[in-house]
């Protein structure tokens, strides 16, 4: 099992800590440094998952779908909430290119309600591709102190590829244009990488091949 080096890095600590209080005080004293250590090992896990084939908007993220809201402005928002025990690497909904990054400071709310979307800590990826713009947006939970993002404007990923992750609880918004539908629903459970979470309302037409 892959593992994020931040939950390699944490265990070794925490086991070292353990050793060190055990040798001064108590064998004792070491176990529950040693079970946080176990603990953020399997918290830091990062599975390989396979996307499935298709024109899709695929789940960026582990955990359960605690909004599906329709915006003003035609849009739709579809926000993924982490609790501790899920999987916390967070995956491109779509394939094209990141044509924007910006993160933002902000309050530490718990990632689960509605407020988290604007008012805590967040980290924006645009993604642009053939049929239009996706925004995947990694927030912060009460817990969470950082946010990791391995792309950079330019970047170009594929569907379900790792674009970073969030450190302890934690909240996933993607936004998408009407040319997409949602096909989830409050209380469902999803997998990043793998789970669909809107459908194409039009397939796209290729253009046609000139012939001369």
């Amino acid at each position: 099992m892959r593992i994020v080096p931040d939950g390699i890095y944490y265990a070794i600590g925490l086991a070292a800590a353990g050793v060190l209080l055990a040798a001064l005080t108590s064998t004792w004293v070491a176990y529950p440094f040693l079970l946080l250590g176990v603990f953020c090992l399997y918290f830091f896990r990062d599975p390989e998952r396979t996307a499935p084939d298709g024109d899709l908007i695929i789940s960026p993220a582990d955990g359960k779908v605690v909004s599906v809201k329709n915006l003003d402005n035609g849009e739709t928002r579809i926000s993924v909430f982490l609790n501790i025990f899920n999987v916390h690497v967070n995956r491109s909904p779509v394939p094209g290119e990141v044509t924007e990054v910006t993160y933002r400071e902000g309050r530490l709310l718990v990632a689960s309600h509605d407020a988290a979307s604007v008012e805590n800590e967040q980290n924006t990826l645009v993604i642009k591709n053939a049929r239009g713009t996706v925004v995947c947006r990694q927030i912060a939970g009460l817990i969470a102190r950082r946010i990791i993002c391995y792309k950079k404007p330019g970047d170009r990923v594929l569907s379900g590829e790792r674009i970073g992750y969030i450190k302890f609880g934690s909240r996933v918004d993607i936004i998408f244009g009407p040319e997409w539908r949602a096909v989830v629903k409050v209380g469902d459970r999803v997998a990043a990488g793998c789970s669909i979470l809107a459908n194409p309302v039009v397939p796209l037409v290729p253009p046609l091949e000139q012939t001369f």
